[in-house]
């Protein structure tokens, strides 16, 4: 064997952030340390049936140690595209180049590309000459070669690139792509050609490659190793297969075994567990095959009844069964999410879980007060030479479940082994973003939850039932939990999910799912004995109706007609009957009263009258009315949200006299008892959440020991909910609520409050029925001729908009796991195709509005008394991160269309903010300060204000 025939290590793969003294990292080097972490990620990060999911789509059976060795060989040939112009990229890495290299640099360099698509271009042909066959499109070859191309997290269409080019170069840059690719196979034993390669294990694999190379890629570590370099390959080889523990360790990705501890210790619950999560905790592990092809199951309860530490008990029994390592806990919106952080950090805890990584997971995270900012810091950057992947510091959970600082950086929080986020951040693994692959990897090794799986639109649950397909052919267990889910929607995702798993879709057709309300549903995705179908497994008839009648409540039924306009009789104006309603609160007789609005003008304008009415202090100032919308800065809205649930949850101390003004920030996840509810007209099943916060603890209070502070106050003989209805009576939907909720939705829901008035629902009996009526298949098809020319116009509306949700979520989507041909199907929109680039919801294009005030004398500052200076950065300087966080926490996020081209220009950030990628983004509004007191600026025919008291005002 020549000279040329061996990897000539002047080729070099590392040099920007290295000892400029020394020669740049040789790439053959690189290419051992990426292999063996990919190997140590197999042994410690991957879960069984990531690592069952892999050797399957390999062809290789319960050979996992074949499969260990392809995915380590895919991780050491990941940069083989770097043997191409690439080389001349640096000045320093060309300087050390062996002059039969150097004499290249002109016909190499007359045309640049990325090294992924280099490598994608060059790989087959290095792979042919181990012997792979490379004439099979989808074969062993061509897959290596797409994850290649895939490892800069964006996957490329072979066809697109091109046949021989110059810039791969000839001859000895050929036999040297050979040499390092058989210097990489022979260090890992030679592995044999896999016999297939399907893509869904493919996409698993780009994830580990793509980690494996992060690992190994940060500055640190590189600098340490070449300032030291083992005199052989072989040697080189096992000293980065043993450092490899430690660089997952210090990433906090090494899996922690919980102590699993009884209920009540777990979760700092008092007393036993309720008949819904007993039964998780005795029925469902008879439930759960063992087929290790994964599951998915629905919990249904009312609102209050525990589905949260259900969904934990049930990832317990899951993990067990499927090897799952950790959980995903995703939510609807980022406060519940900081809520429900909280509530598993605390779990974790109590199980000595202190040394699990576990993060907080949305575009905001890094602002709750569970972060301090020391921790803001950024973690050490990962070298590359494509655009540096730097970690950005935001992520800290609280002190003792603090994840490692490379968790901090960007896209890596959902790799933690316990997540709690938005769901947005998941649904982007099955959108064609860059780093899907990595996002799919992070979530198949962990028991998915999904936390109401009604408060998604049409839109949205599309691109949750194209996850659920992908989930379901990795065999990740699925736990969905919800109070109001219709029948027709939940047998969708189950048999997404089936489908993903390898049921037929005719089979699956002729099946349905019907679940048990309150209960829960199990579908084990093996197919059951004797059956082509998948097993099904019901919460059992006695815990049923053990768990009704512990938590059975009679709602009685309120309608109120109700108007908007100042032009209407007063007795029906909605202040007045709101004002009626509450007389006995305001009245000296106390209690807790909730008003959910359905916009934040009239959560503000009610909250004003009552305020007069009942006490002249501010929510500040602890008054006796509270308000909470979601159009606070972060940092209000955060203290507003803890003082709300304080004063109205479980544990007290309760308040002799309280009414709090919200809109739909109560709907979800907040735990709230009051003595009455009052709402504006909502979709039924929204009614029924927000029901859900009136006596929602009286059951449990019944059994235990009341909050403390007064008890029910004498008005308050059962529970009530009232329905504020503009369209009783032949009113209309006020124009100022726009499109909220269609007018279809609205109608039906009013028709059927209207049934109701005056009596009792019985909770939970009743409510399933209930939701079936409006949101349900027994809802459609509409009685066309017994609608009006108004009502079919509004349910031809309201078809129509959810027909094109579902039909824009499915274009957007990547296809299904069984519909992958080629890896480049995953990434079908033009540009660089990053998460900004498309969309988790429909029309929620929004933007971040810091309210600044402007002194007279010139001075620009956060704060109204003139004490906290705009920041701003030197020239060169970078804003610090405690800057960043001073103004982050100060925004509100509006809707993006308040805002015009020239608004946009108008209240643009200062330019020293214009490097930083949160800070570029912000407008500033600047209120002038006269006399103390901060004026309204206009903004597109509107002026908006930030009140201290009512939050940002629009008018």
């Amino acid at each position: 064997m020549g000279a040329e025939d061996v990897p000539n290590e002047s080729l070099w793969g590392k040099s920007r952030g290295l000892d400029p003294q020394l020669p740049p990292y040789p790439l053959v080097r690189h290419l051992l340390d990426a292999a063996a972490m990919a190997l140590h990620l197999w042994d410690e990060y991957l879960s069984a049936n990531q690592r069952c999911s892999i050797a399957a789509g390999l062809g290789v059976g319960d050979d996992e140690a074949a499969a260990r060795a392809a995915v380590g060989l895919c991780a050491g040939l990941h940069d083989v595209g770097k043997l191409s112009g690439f080389q001349f990229c640096s000045r320093h890495g060309r300087a050390h180049l062996d002059p039969v290299f150097r004499a290249d640099a002109g016909t190499m360099t007359a045309d640049r590309m990325g090294h992924d698509v280099a490598g994608l271009k060059a790989a087959e042909a290095a792979l042919a000459a181990l012997g792979f066959d490379t004439e099979d499109e989808y074969g062993a070859a061509a897959r290596i070669a797409e994850i290649i191309g895939g490892h800069h997290g964006r996957f490329h269409r072979p066809d697109d690139t091109g046949g021989d080019d110059p810039f791969l170069g000839t001859g000895v840059w050929e036999r040297q792509r050979v040499a390092h690719v058989r210097a990489v196979h022979c260090l890992l034993g030679a592995p044999a050609e896999p016999e297939s390669f399907d893509a869904p294990a493919a996409v698993l694999v780009t994830g580990v490659v793509i980690l494996a190379d992060w690992l190994v890629s940060q500055a640190d570590y590189l600098r340490r190793r070449q300032q030291s370099l083992e005199a052989s390959l072989e040697a080189h080889f096992v000293r980065s297969c043993a450092d490899a523990a430690g660089l997952l360790a210090e990433a906090g990705l090494t899996p922690v075994e919980l102590s699993r501890r009884g209920f009540s210790e777990a979760y700092g619950i008092a007393g036993e567990p309720n008949p819904l999560q007993r039964s998780v905790m005795e029925e469902l592990p008879g439930a759960v095959g063992g087929g290790g092809r994964g599951g998915i199951l629905l919990v249904t309860a009312a609102p209050g009844d525990g589905k949260s530490e259900a969904a934990l008990e049930a990832e317990r029994v899951v993990s067990a069964a499927f090897g799952t390592r950790g959980l995903a806990f995703l939510l609807p919106t980022m406060a519940t999410s900081d809520q429900m952080y909280g509530r598993v950090a605390g779990a974790l805890r109590r199980q000595a879980g202190d040394g699990a990584g576990l993060t907080l997971v949305h575009s905001m995270a890094w602002l709750n007060d569970a972060y301090s900012d020391d921790d803001l810091a950024a973690g050490t950057p990962v070298v590359t030479c494509d655009g540096d992947e730097r970690a950005v510091g935001r992520e800290r959970a609280e002190a003792d479940m603090r994840p490692r600082q490379w968790l901090r950086g960007a896209k890596r929080p959902l790799l933690a082994q316990f997540t709690v986020g938005t769901v947005d951040q998941a649904l982007m693994a099955v959108l064609p973003v860059r780093h899907n692959a990595l996002r799919l990897l992070a979530l198949s090794n962990k028991t998915f939850i999904v936390d109401e799986a009604h408060a998604y639109d049409p839109y949205m649950q599309v691109l949750l039932a194209r996850l659920l397909n992908w989930l379901g052919a990795y065999g990740v267990p699925v736990v969905l939990l919800s109070a109001t889910l219709p029948a027709s929607v939940s047998d969708r995702l189950i048999k997404e999910y089936l489908r993903g798993a390898g049921h037929r879709t005719d089979r699956l057709a002729q099946l349905s799912f019907p679940a048990p309300y309150p209960g829960w549903l199990y579908v084990d995705a093996a197919a059951a004995p004797g059956s082509k179908g998948p097993r099904a497994t019901a919460i059992s008839e006695e815990a049923k109706q053990a768990q009704a009648v512990e938590r059975s409540m009679a709602l009685r039924v309120q309608v109120e007609p109700v108007t908007h306009g100042p032009t209407q009789p007063a007795a029906r104006r909605r202040l007045a009957v709101i004002e009626r309603l509450l007389a006995p609160v305001v009245e000296g007789q106390g209690g807790v009263a909730l008003v959910v609005c359905n916009t934040v003008a009239d959560a503000q304008e009610t909250y004003q009258a009552l305020r007069a009415r009942v006490d002249d202090r501010s929510h500040r100032d602890g008054g006796d009315v509270q308000l909470l919308h979601a159009r606070f800065p972060g940092e209000v809205r955060e203290r507003r949200t803890a003082s709300v649930t304080g004063g109205l949850g479980r544990t007290g101390p309760r308040p002799v006299r309280r009414i709090v003004v919200a809109t739909q920030v109560v709907e979800q996840s907040l735990d709230l008892d009051a003595d009455l509810v009052i709402s504006d007209l909502a979709p039924l099943a929204l009614l029924l959440q927000r029901a859900g916060r009136c006596w929602r603890h009286e059951n449990w209070w019944a059994r235990r020991t009341r909050a403390d502070g007064p008890s029910r106050p004498a008005w308050a003989g059962e529970p009530v909910l009232v329905v504020l209805d503009p369209l009783a009576g032949g009113g209309s939907v006020p124009r100022h609520w726009g499109e909220v909720y269609t007018e279809h939705l609205l109608a039906a829901t009013s028709a059927a409050v209207a049934a109701l008035d005056g009596r009792t629902v019985a909770v939970p009996g009743e409510v399933q029925a209930l939701v079936e009526s409006v949101h349900g298949a027994a809802a459609e098809p509409v009685d066309w001729e017994a609608l009006d020319a108004r009502g079919r116009t509004a349910w031809s509306a309201h078809r129509g908009k959810e027909l094109a949700e579902r039909g824009q979520a499915g274009l957007v989507a990547i296809p299904r796991a069984q519909q992958v041909g080629g890896l480049h199907a995953l990434h079908s929109l033009p540009g660089e195709e990053d998460e900004w680039e498309t969309a988790t919801r429909l029309g929620a294009e929004s933007a971040r509005l810091l309210c600044v005030y402007l002194h007279p004398d010139g001075r620009t500052t956060l704060d109204l008394d003139g004490q906290e200076p705009l920041p701003a950065a030197g020239p060169g300087d970078a804003v610090t991160a405690a800057a960043v966080r001073a103004v982050m926490r100060r925004t509100v996020p509006v809707r993006g269309t308040w805002f015009s081209g020239e608004d946009r220009e108008r209240l643009a950030p200062p330019a020293a903010w214009g490097q930083h990628p949160l800070l570029s983004e912000v407008l500033v509004l600047c209120q002038p300060v006269v006399a103390g007191v901060p004026q309204p600026v206009a903004v597109s025919g509107k002026r908006l204000h930030l009140d201290e008291d009512l939050g940002l005002v629009r008018q």
